[in-house]
């Protein structure tokens, strides 16, 4: 994804390596990276309160820009007193940020569905690839990305996802009649059916009257993702009094989780009942974790939690501001549907590995939305050793958090940044310019990127050609920014005209 000139990298790799400690301490100290006020006790913490504080939770890209306005590049933030985030909003910092993530890279999110799953032992050996870090992160890691690592394997998934998609597209003829319909649940609907058949090799039959219904499993899977992800930001920040006693927070939370996790079980025992006479040329996922010797039941449970929990929403809300940034801009979508064309001159025709090679404005078209709206505002680190920033000295542990969403939005990075123009991304269009390489990376970087980024562009991809081709599609409703639940969530419903393509 990035390309840098040898020199410049051996400069980085060399200054991360060997930067010492009293070169660091030559800039300004830790204490004097200006920020908020935090007060004794409360920290910053009285600065989220509705209608008195400036900021918000559930908005963190426009906190960013205010703290950027008056802070500057690097802010420092003692949320609650004794726990301090650095904000990072050069790109140059940014980098330095990962260059100094170390062997196993640290992060500080998912706190409580680690103390749920550390609390039942019986059910999980780990907190999950999401909040564990260390050498059993690397364990898990190290297996679980075999199968989705590499753009072969995940082509391997690219029949089954186009027969999935197309059902949904024909379900779309009759849903597409209803008035005033909120498309994510739909669009929710089909990622959980992609999720469940790439990591559990099955079918949920999502799209089946029975599964339509409100409490059924699926539509229960689904807001109990929804419900777990809107928790974490929340229990990850303040006082933490749920490692003391049920909130009520945490109580939705567990709640959610014992759903999902009984799901994931239930399914797990009637795979692994048919294990050895469902077994295919090509072995799937599950079956490359249920063969491994460095995993058992237990592992195995989390990581398929992990999937539905990290595998729906994402994929939901980015399709979602696709589709509204398409459906807004004519001339785009226009574009879209001429490449479509000339890919599938058939409608219903199967999509293979050398039509997504040849995609380029439909890549161009992810990417953009992904730099306007990524899947969180940053990625957030724990410092393996003391580094500098911007000339600030900041130590080893303290934790530190790009603003990637914030400063893709700055002209001094993209010329009308707040326009969706996906040529910005097209090498042979006037408006192409490389920036920073660490500028838009919506899926992370380095070895705690995305473990499943290449599944998630694919299964995208396929979507919105296929749709692109088949159907026209008008926005019906308000303008929508993102919501923070820890991963950006559309701000309205997901309101859409379609008319079918002649």
């Amino acid at each position: 994804m990035f390309h840098f000139n040898r020199r410049r990298r051996h400069i980085l790799n060399n200054c991360a390596q060997y930067v010492s400690t009293s070169q660091l301490r030559a800039g300004n100290k830790f204490r004097d990276i200006p920020g908020p006020l935090s007060l004794p006790v409360i920290g910053t913490l009285h600065q989220y309160l509705p209608f008195i504080g400036p900021f918000r939770f559930d908005r963190l890209h426009r906190n960013g820009f205010k703290k950027l306005k008056q802070y500057g590049q690097v802010v420092r933030e003692e949320m609650v007193p004794g726990v301090n985030v650095v904000w990072l909003f050069k790109p140059e910092d940014i980098e330095i940020m990962f260059r100094f993530e170390g062997k196993y890279p640290q992060r500080r999110s998912h706190l409580a569905l680690e103390k749920y799953r550390l609390d039942r032992p019986t059910v999980y050996n780990t907190g999950g690839l999401l909040p564990t870090n260390g050498p059993e992160w690397l364990r898990l890691r190290s297996v679980f990305q075999k199968g989705l690592s590499s753009p072969t394997a995940v082509q391997n998934f690219i029949p089954d996802v186009n027969d999935i998609i197309q059902e949904w597209l024909n379900r779309l003829q009759d849903v597409c009649k209803t008035p005033f319909l909120d498309y994510s649940h739909e669009l929710s609907r089909l990622f959980l059916e992609l999720t469940c058949f790439v990591t559990l090799d099955l079918r949920l039959n999502s799209f089946s009257k029975d599964e339509l219904k409100p409490y059924s499993r699926s539509s229960r899977l689904m807001e109990a993702a929804l419900t777990t992800n809107s928790c974490i930001l929340k229990t990850d920040n303040g006082p933490q009094l749920w490692r003391k006693f049920e909130t009520p927070l945490y109580k939705k939370l567990r709640k959610s989780q014992q759903f999902m996790e009984a799901v994931a079980i239930d399914l797990l025992s009637q795979k692994m009942t048919f294990f050895k006479e469902d077994r295919k040329k090509t072995e799937s996922l599950l079956e490359s974790y249920l063969s491994s010797p460095a995993l058992d039941f237990k592992d195995i449970i989390g990581i398929v939690c992990d999937f539905l929990l990290a595998g729906i929403d994402t994929s939901t809300y980015t399709t979602s501001f696709i589709l509204y940034h398409l459906a807004r801009n004519r001339l785009c979508q226009s574009t879209l549907y001429q490449e479509c064309k000339r890919l599938l001159p058939n409608p219903d025709s199967l999509i293979t590995k050398e039509i997504l090679s040849e995609a380029h404005y439909a890549k161009a078209v992810i990417k953009e939305t992904l730099r306007l709206q990524p899947i969180s505002v940053g990625v957030g680190r724990v410092l393996d050793r003391d580094a500098e920033f911007s000339n600030f000295h900041v130590p080893k542990g303290t934790v530190v958090v790009s603003q990637n969403q914030v400063s893709c939005r700055l002209e001094e990075h993209f010329v009308t940044p707040n326009e969706f123009r996906p040529e910005r991304w097209l090498k042979n269009h006037e408006l192409y310019t490389q920036p920073h390489p660490f500028l838009v990376i919506p899926f992370g970087h380095g070895a705690r990127s995305c473990i499943a980024r290449r599944l998630a562009e694919q299964n995208m991809l396929i979507f919105i050609l296929k749709l692109t081709r088949k159907y026209k599609y008008q926005w019906d409703g308000q303008l929508l920014d993102t919501k923070s639940l820890l991963i950006n969530k559309p701000d309205g419903p997901i309101s859409l005209k379609f008319e079918k393509r002649l």
